[in-house]
């Protein structure tokens, strides 16, 4: 149903009626995302002219979901789309990207619960177009989970699991260093859930006093550990010189001596994900001292 017509809607309903649970499979292709040349849209470069789905699939959504039964919304696309009303009345939603020959295998075994999910989002899942910059502004300000002014529908490294995992003891080996050095951090992760499975430990850095406009904190570790239930571990990273440096405004790489916060959770610490997870990220400071440095 990627561009036709309404298509045996009020067969769908009726389906729905009568199911325990309904597993509605929607999505895009290549005629309305993909390659330049290989669309079928105005522009003929493989962007989508909005984040919405094809209007006979938010009608075939709406339908189902107006039935009352549960419903689990399981999403075929390569890009964000605006999720809205799945993420307002389905019971799920599940991102399957475009999973090849063997995806039905992949999602049932998500869904029946035979595997446990433990993905994270590689992009930002924006509520819709409007709380975005104009096209032609190449500014990065309103842009990506780095300049975000508002909440997203899903944050970047935002993802769900069947179990539960707990961050304590974020830690440094030391509270001021100087420019030049590395910093080490560590976290105990502990699976506090009823099943085994992978946490994605995410760090992000924040430059507390940067004297240019940079990212609010930045994406700069990751560590997939596997903990079966009650079992924990703890999980060093270690930032470089070059992880704390920032871009000024000509194009040069300093990093400049002053304070940072690092921040290490399951998610980014925004509080949409806070909101989403349900926990709050850790974070601890240190001092940079010392002569700037230029890479």
């Amino acid at each position: 149903m990627l561009g036709e017509g309404p298509d045996r809607l009020s067969e769908a309903v009726s389906c729905a009626e009568k199911a325990d649970v309904t597993i509605l499979c929607l999505g895009l292709d290549e005629t309305i995302e993909g390659e330049e040349g290989d669309t079928g849209n105005e522009y003929f470069s493989g962007d989508k002219k909005d984040l919405s789905l094809p209007k006979c699939q938010v009608e075939l959504m709406e339908a189902v979901l107006a039935t009352g039964k549960p419903v689990i919304v399981v999403v075929m696309a390569g890009s964000a789309l605006d999720l809205r009303m799945a993420d307002e009345k389905a019971s799920a939603v599940l991102q399957a990207w475009y999973p090849g020959e063997e995806g039905g295998h992949a999602v049932a075994s998500i869904i029946f619960g035979r595997s446990n999910p433990s993905g994270r989002l590689p992009v930002t899942f924006y509520r819709s177009t409007e709380e975005l910059p104009d096209f032609k502004d190449y500014s990065m300000k309103g842009r990506t989970y780095k300049y975000m002014e508002g909440d997203a529908l899903y944050p970047f490294g935002f993802g769900l699991s069947y179990t539960t995992f707990d961050y304590s003891g974020l830690s440094l080996n030391s509270g001021r260093i100087r420019a030049g050095e590395s910093i080490e951090c560590s976290v105990t992760i502990k699976n506090s859930g009823k099943y085994d499975g992978y946490e994605v430990a995410q760090l992000y850095l924040k430059d507390m006093e940067a004297s240019t406009e940079i990212p609010r904190w930045q994406l700069n570790g990751i560590k997939c550990v596997y903990l079966k239930s009650g079992e924990e571990k703890t999980v060093k990273f270690t930032l470089t010189p070059r992880q704390m440096a920032m871009v000024d405004d000509l194009g040069n790489i300093i990093l400049e001596p002053g304070k940072f916060r690092i921040y290490v959770g399951g998610s980014q610490p925004d509080a949409r994900s806070q909101e989403l997870t349900g926990k709050v990220v850790q974070h601890v400071d240190f001092e940079v001292g010392g002569e700037p440095i230029t890479f």
